[in-house]
């Protein structure tokens, strides 16, 4: 009942009129900054920071919190427009979002992609109102070992839960692999597979790369397959928008898991990226028509949204309780309230209540705000469709070159996005998934880092990782999912040979 009470507190303080003011702002500079590829939620924070030095606390987080909520918003858009994600996370929104665009669907589409990413987003401020002290406790369990544990359990659920070929699949996983490889090792500072190349010495940078996966690979793809000036059917009425919440209860199941998966993960914290593809993948496994999915399904554009902005919301718990950020954006938040003199953790609710609950109301007003903003713009985006791709593909190719060299203002990445375009494009002729390749890109080189650091503090023992009953759990957990689809596949096989062998029943 306290929490309540200061939760209505802190309603009073962000329904200011300068406050709503900020959030509104907020939120429309946070949609620009997640439709351009090379910012991102981070950077866009990061950006406006120095602009809050003048201002109160309360008014500066809610501020840059509000464009954290509109970067989570906006980055589905150019995923489903025109296959390039705008964040990282949103990768795993392009399978099903994009084929919905090019169907006509592309109003419905963003519909289905804005509410889900409210849902998830809502689900994580709950679970901060009311849960934190609890979570906090958990969060502080967590180790290189458990860490481990959790990219160990994503990456099995792609493998074990994939409909696609397992071979393709653990191809394309080890290329991933091999290119998080790239760089300078952070535990022993070797420079490895750099060949004498400078600019390989931070790796590929994972923005550079999906840009030109998804976003140059479909150009090349479409040149191939013949620029014809005809636009794609798209919905201009907002009646879009009612009729693609009615069909929303169907897939409740979905929306709770994937809500459920992306709280877990923000917390933990694997990250909104492990969460978008856990609750893609939980999705396709659960779904009544798997094979829909990478051809336009709806289902396919709420489960990573949803999971997404749940772990996204959902990482600002510990560093609100712990003053340890679960994401990068978080981070930046962290060193907002130290520059204000703010000191996150336990003490931060019993001496700043005020700002605290403040920003806590701001998040249920930031992204009640947020969904009404784009849902209002979904004619907007939706008509973009209309404009021919042959006038289009030039602009985006320009977009994504200066996407990828704002990343380190570098000519050099241009060159990689380019490379990893044809990479792309080859992976879709020969039907190789590009999920498991991104997947391991971006979490490859932090699962090994957490792995070689539990295998330091324990010695090289590998009983580290059955150590206690949660790491324990999330391994065996993870080795059932790596073995779940292949069983499933060799009884299904013997079944068939079964089948065959049973001789014909006599004629009468």
């Amino acid at each position: 009942m306290d929490d309540l009470n200061q939760l209505l507190l802190g309603f009073q303080v962000a329904l200011t009129w300068h406050n709503v003011l900020f959030m509104v702002v907020g939120v429309l500079l946070g949609i620009v900054v997640g439709v351009l590829p090379g910012l991102g939620g981070p950077n866009g924070v990061a950006i406006l920071l120095p602009l809050t030095f003048g201002m109160d606390p309360t008014s500066a987080i809610i501020l840059l919190s509000s464009i954290y909520w509109g970067a989570l918003f906006g980055g589905a858009i150019t995923s489903i427009l025109f296959n390039i994600p705008g964040e990282a996370w949103s990768v795993a929104t392009t399978f099903d979002g994009y084929p919905l665009a090019q169907k006509g669907r592309a109003g419905e589409a963003l519909t289905a992609a804005f509410t889900a990413s409210f849902i998830g987003a809502l689900s994580g401020v709950v679970l901060i109102t009311f849960v934190a002290p609890l979570v906090a406790k958990f969060a502080l369990r967590f180790g290189p070992a458990e860490f481990f544990a959790v990219f160990f359990l994503t990456f099995c659920s792609f493998i074990g839960m994939g409909r696609e070929n397992k071979a393709k699949i653990v191809v394309s996983l080890a290329l991933g692999f091999l290119l998080a490889a790239v760089g300078m090792d952070t535990i022993s500072g070797d420079l490895r597979l750099t060949f004498g190349t400078p600019e390989l010495m931070k790796g590929f940078d994972f923005l550079v790369v999906v840009i030109g996966l998804f976003g140059v690979s479909e150009i090349l793809l479409t040149i191939e397959e013949g620029l014809h000036f005809k636009g794609k059917r798209a919905a201009m009425d907002l009646g879009v928008v009612l009729r693609t919440w009615a069909s929303l209860p169907r897939y409740w199941a979905t929306l709770i898991r994937s809500s459920v998966v992306g709280m877990w993960m923000g917390v933990t914290p694997g990250g909104a990226i492990a969460a978008s593809f856990m609750g893609y993948g939980l999705a396709k496994r659960f779904s009544r028509r798997p094979e829909e999915f990478g051809r336009g399904d709806i289902e396919g554009v709420l489960a990573p949204e949803t999971a997404a902005h749940a772990a996204g919301t959902s990482a600002l718990l510990p560093m609100l309780a712990l003053g340890i950020p679960g994401s990068a954006t978080a981070a930046v938040l962290l060193g907002g309230l130290m520059i204000w003199g703010l000191q996150p953790g336990p003490l931060l609710f019993v001496e700043k209540k005020e700002f605290v609950w403040g920003l806590i109301a701001s998040m249920y007003l930031g992204n009640l705000a947020g969904l009404l903003i784009v849902l209002a713009t979904v004619p907007v985006f939706a008509a973009i469709m209309r404009i021919p791709f042959a006038l289009v593909a030039p602009i985006i190719l320009v977009v994504c070159a200066i996407g990828a060299y704002t990343v380190e203002a570098s000519r050099f990445d241009i060159w990689l996005m380019l490379v990893f375009g044809v990479v792309g494009y080859v992976f879709k002729k020969l039907d190789y998934p590009l999920a498991p390749l991104v997947l391991a890109l971006v979490l490859g080189d932090r699962a090994e880092d957490a792995f070689r650091q539990a295998l330091l503090g324990s010695g090289g023992d590998l009983s580290v990782f059955f150590s206690n009953g949660l790491v324990s759990s999330l391994m065996v957990i993870g080795l059932l999912l790596l073995f779940w689809g292949p069983l499933g596949d060799l009884r299904k096989r013997l079944a068939r040979k079964a089948g065959l062998r049973r001789p014909a029943p006599l004629a009468p």
